[in-house]
């Protein structure tokens, strides 16, 4: 049990240590994530110390059940590869150039329709998927406008990683922790909805109280014209993408898998983008733009982790820690921890443990919660903080590691307690 435990402190310290100091490292041309690399080496170790008996890993990815890490990893990629799609043809700086339009000279519209945005984007797609198109575009408009682009990443960041809480698609955590409970589509949304709804409300209010002098200052209007030049392919974008939505809500009475439903909407969308590139002649600009921009360092780390933590409920771990967290009131226990873990190991990895620690739904969702909430306390809380602050950082935008915490601790440890005690309303009504 302890070396499971110094290899397993180790590879989370570590990851944790590359996505604040070392974050890439370059090879000729090439940079290559740190984080995912540290955590395979960790797994490989477990591996051949037989710290994670091969048999038991083995038996893990090839078992039958919704918990299959590679089935987590096909919908995630599935559904990931239908909102880029939709990024790659504009839909996405088609919206918030109108969004930008609309406010014309008026921070606090602007900021208000930029946040429900953020908001709705976020409960279809991803929140992943969100902050990697708005980013950049909050940078460049902000900086054109001669405006402060602090109340906006933040409030980006933040709406995205409250809003993803909405639906079970909105989160790679989400997928993990609801269908390793067997949380179908629909009745995950029955639960969540007065949390995400009571949470984004009050977030909403908090943000505005928080840059309220800085919303002050009018804004410079960019004249900026953006026109979607296929429509054909948006149409045909957002046809799957609602298909896929459709399907995944009533996946659970035509016993359908959901991993299923999203790989055959994905597939069926890159073959109709083939034959169309193929007949029109055209470039191959949205088939291959939406492959090339898939996070496929996410699949080694996410395994890696897996295996970390087969090694840990192998020796019995994450038994006592589930002992240990029920001893209290479980929303608040499972919902706490899971947000403080979050930022100790990452969400994913933190989800990956939880799931074997949680011995009820309300647990779950606690844990969905904390997983959610706890990404913009820090940068390392989540896959996607380290994406934000590297976009932040590559467009010259002065937001340090001390103005993340800063922003983080005094949005989200109020929002999560909301969304918790409004969880304990939603499970009990």
């Amino acid at each position: 049990m302890i070396p499971t435990i110094i290899i397993s402190s180790i590879t989370f310290i570590s990851v944790t240590l590359s996505i604040l100091f070392f974050p890439k490292i370059k090879i000729g041309k090439f940079s290559i994530s740190t984080y995912w690399l540290i955590a395979l080496t960790g797994a490989i170790i477990l591996l051949v110390t037989g710290l994670a008996p091969i048999k038991e890993v083995w038996s893990e990815l090839t078992s039958n059940t919704t918990i299959n890490p590679i089935k987590i990893i096909i919908l995630f990629f599935s559904m990931t590869c239908l909102s880029i799609f939709l990024d790659e043809v504009g839909l996405f700086k088609f919206l918030a150039n109108f969004a930008a339009k609309k406010a014309k000279n008026n921070q606090f519209a602007l900021f208000t329709i930029f946040y429900l945005l953020t908001a709705t984007l976020t409960i279809f797609t991803s929140n992943d998927i969100v902050i990697l198109t708005f980013t950049p575009f909050i940078c460049f408009f902000c900086k054109n406008s001669k405006i402060n682009p602090i109340p906006y990443l933040v409030a980006e960041f933040s709406a995205a990683n409250t809003w993803s809480l909405m639906l079970i698609i909105g989160n790679p955590t989400n997928i993990y922790l609801a269908t390793s409970a067997n949380i179908g589509f629909f009745d995950y949304f029955k639960i969540m909805a007065l949390p995400t709804l009571c949470a984004g409300l009050i977030e909403y209010g908090v943000l505005l109280l928080v840059f309220f002098r800085k919303l002050k200052t009018p804004l410079q209007i960019v004249d900026e014209e953006v026109h979607i030049e296929n429509k054909v392919a948006l149409f045909v974008g957002l046809g799957h993408l609602l298909i896929c939505l459709v399907f995944l809500i009533i996946s659970s009475y035509i016993h359908v898998e959901m991993w299923l439903i999203s790989l055959i909407c994905a597939t069926s969308l890159l073959v109709f983008t083939l034959v169309m590139c193929l007949v029109t002649k055209k470039n191959w600009t949205y088939l291959t733009g939406s492959l090339k921009k898939l996070p496929y360092p996410l699949i080694p780390f996410f395994l890696s982790m897996f295996v970390v933590v087969v090694a840990i409920n192998y020796q019995g771990i994450s038994e006592k820690l589930a002992e240990f967290l029920s001893h209290t009131n479980t929303i608040w226990t499972y919902g706490f921890s899971s947000f403080f873990v979050s930022n100790l190991i990452n969400n994913i990895p933190m989800s990956i443990l939880y799931s074997d620690m949680c011995n009820n739904n309300m647990a779950v969702y606690a844990s969905i919660v904390g997983s959610n909430i706890g990404a913009f306390l820090t940068p390392t809380g989540a896959l996607a903080g380290i994406m934000f602050t590297n976009l932040v950082n590559e467009h010259q935008t002065k937001y340090s590691f001390l103005d993340f915490i800063k922003y983080g601790a005094v949005i989200s440890l109020p929002i999560i307690a909301v969304a918790l005690l409004t969880l304990t309303l939603s499970i009990t009504f």
